[in-house]
């Protein structure tokens, strides 16, 4: 409604030279010249009022319209920006449970940070372990032997790593111990010669819990008939499964002191692994750690160690990110044909409000507040259908491959075969103001265009 203005003392407000009674009106205290809202729309106290642009655009949008293909319009496209907003939430969730799944399944065999010496060996371990241990961030530390070797049974070969550990000193920087799928750690005991196997590696060699197979040693022995390969053989007292083919195919564990002996060590190791506090300031405390350590060794933590698997996942997820977005956007700028439409509906109703004073930037504001009212609520419906799906996707998920009798992410072909899922509402707020942002953006043109109509012109044929 118009700018007008009240006359003290006559009980009247006066808008041009036309008169208005007093009678119904809201008005908040001011000097003279306040600004006066009718009770049509107001049932508020006078310190209460709220501008008509707003009250005006609220009104257009839940008013029936004599159009109805355009409340249909307006209907898709609050429904197309709820869609895309629930579709990036539910993708970035599921985006960073992978990330983390993936995370918590290399960390289970390798260390937060690993230190080892230049030559490939570390002649005082203890001393250089206790070193570490005095920066307050380190919780523990373990030592190992690592090199390459061939296993042999019934004339099949498949070469691997092994590695050499101490069992209980193992389960504080790593969580082998939960993969253990037959066997035990604790037998791999020092001088038994045992030897724990990846379960793809154990399928490879036909081999079980209990079996015996030959380990050949890459360093081979001298002797007068020439250099003759060392071979041990070694009892299988266990089998893991990581559940990454890197490792489930490819390493095997040994004792340390066995370690030692077949690779003629002495009492020297490959290097220590170290546990943090936190394993995301791993590279930060691995940087410190050069002020602890007097030794020459390499510090390395996880993030270089596996960076191009994390690399992949992060890229993978900015791109999810990009693509999504733009549906989002597709969705919004819905919003466009909506408002034109509307604007084309009710240029009899902007005519009128201009011709009662309505300034250009008051019509642009009733429409924006139309336009950014239905982006809003579908922004909602989005915001609640995306975070409860990724809060249950976990039961969502095998529902429907029940219900198909598919499997989504088949095991022989994937790391992981379940589709984890973990909701960031870090992620949320930034899908949240990308999506409000991209509607508010789509009501500016209908707005202004609404804002330059003619009254003569919107009224010469009513």
């Amino acid at each position: 409604l118009p700018r007008v203005n009240w006359s003290a003392g006559s009980g009247q407000m006066s808008s041009g030279t036309s008169r208005v009674r007093r009678t119904g009106a809201v008005s908040c205290w001011g000097g003279e010249g306040r600004r006066v809202y009718h009770s049509v729309f107001l049932n508020y106290s006078s310190c209460m009022a709220l501008p008509y642009e707003l009250l005006i655009g609220l009104r257009y949008t839940r008013a029936k319209r004599r159009n109805h293909f355009i409340s249909f319009i307006s209907m898709i496209s609050m429904l197309g920006i709820g869609l895309g907003v629930a579709a990036l939430i539910v993708v970035l969730s599921v985006m960073n449970g992978f990330q983390k799944e993936l995370r918590t399944r290399i960390l289970g065999v390798a260390s937060h940070i690993q230190i080892t010496g230049i030559s490939g060996e570390l002649s005082d371990w203890p001393t250089l372990a206790a070193q570490a241990m005095q920066h307050p961030e380190v919780k523990a530390s373990a030592p190992f032997v690592q090199s390459q070797a061939m296993f042999a049974v019934d004339g099949g070969v498949k070469g691997s790593l092994v590695r050499g550990i101490l069992p209980e000193e193992e389960d504080k920087v790593a969580d082998f111990r939960s993969t253990i799928k037959s066997g035990s750690l604790d037998d791999l005991r020092p001088g038994e010669f045992g030897v724990v196997l990846g379960a793809d590696l154990a399928r490879s060699l036909r081999v079980f819990t209990g079996d015996k197979v030959t380990l050949i040693a890459p360093q081979g022995t001298v002797t007068p008939a020439g250099v003759v390969p060392r071979l041990k053989s070694f009892k299988v007292v266990g089998i893991f499964e990581v559940g990454m083919y890197e490792y489930d195919s490819g390493l095997a564990l040994i004792n340390l002191q066995d370690a030692q002996k077949l690779y003629q060590m002495d009492d020297r190791v490959t290097g220590v692994r170290l546990k943090v506090d936190d394993l995301f300031q791993a590279p930060r405390i691995a940087r410190e750690l050069v002020r602890y350590i007097n030794a020459d060794a390499y510090l390395n933590d996880w993030t270089k160690s596996h960076a191009n698997f994390f690399r992949a996942v992060q890229i993978e997820k900015n791109m999810m990110f990009i693509i999504l977005s733009l549906i989002v956007a597709v969705a919004a700028f819905n919003l466009v044909s909506t408002l034109v439409m509307a604007v084309t509906d009710k240029q009899a109703d902007i005519a009128i409000l201009r011709t009662l004073g309505a300034r250009p930037l008051s019509i642009m504001a009733i429409f924006v507040v139309q336009g950014a009212l239905v982006g809003f609520i579908g922004l909602g419906l989005g915001i609640v259908g995306g975070v409860a799906l990724a809060l249950n996707i976990d039961v969502v998920v095998p529902f429907i491959e029940r219900a198909l009798g598919v499997h989504f992410l088949s095991k022989e072909v994937y790391y992981i075969s379940d589709l984890p899922s973990e909701l960031l509402w870090s992620d949320v707020w930034g899908v949240t103001l990308i999506a409000f942002v991209l509607a508010l953006l789509a009501t500016i043109y209908p707005s202004w265009r609404a804002s330059r109509v003619n009254p003569a012109e919107a009224l010469r044929y009513e």
